[in-house]
């Protein structure tokens, strides 16, 4: 869904230029003057064409915005401009230092440490109760 940059500023221009284009022309049927085209009835008309590509100017906006603005790109040195260490460089200690808290806060069990439930209507295994059907 990347594309070119300039493909995605065109798709957000040829709405607006539609708007426009119909904007012209029933200002043109009108003779070129906001009082006849309020006279014909087109009054409301291209008030809501107004709206509506002044709406469609608002994506457009934020695609030139990014697109002049550019990829946001770390400095070299494994800072970020808000002066602390970038999350995708280094080794990753914040990740590393929660899964130790995570281990450490586990109970050491072994694979035999606890006892296996038997079952209620005899001395065979436990059903796993979750998802599936329900054996009677």
């Amino acid at each position: 869904m990347g594309g070119n940059p300039v493909f995605k500023l065109i798709r957000g221009v040829l709405p607006v230029l539609y708007c426009a284009g119909l904007l012209y022309y029933f200002f043109d049927v009108a003779g070129g003057s906001v009082q006849q085209a309020e006279d014909m009835g087109l009054g409301p008309t291209l008030l809501g064409l107004t709206v509506v590509g002044l709406l469609f100017c608002i994506p457009l906006i934020v695609k030139l915005v990014f697109l002049f603005a550019g990829p946001h790109l770390p400095k070299p040195g494994g800072r970020s401009d808000s002066g602390g260490p970038s999350d995708d460089g280094g080794s990753g200690s914040k990740v590393d230092a929660a899964i130790a808290r995570y281990l450490a806060q586990q109970p050491a069990q072994g694979p035999d440490d606890s006892p296996a439930p038997s079952s209620a209507r005899g001395g065979g295994p436990a059903k796993p109760a979750g998802f599936g059907r329900r054996i009677r």
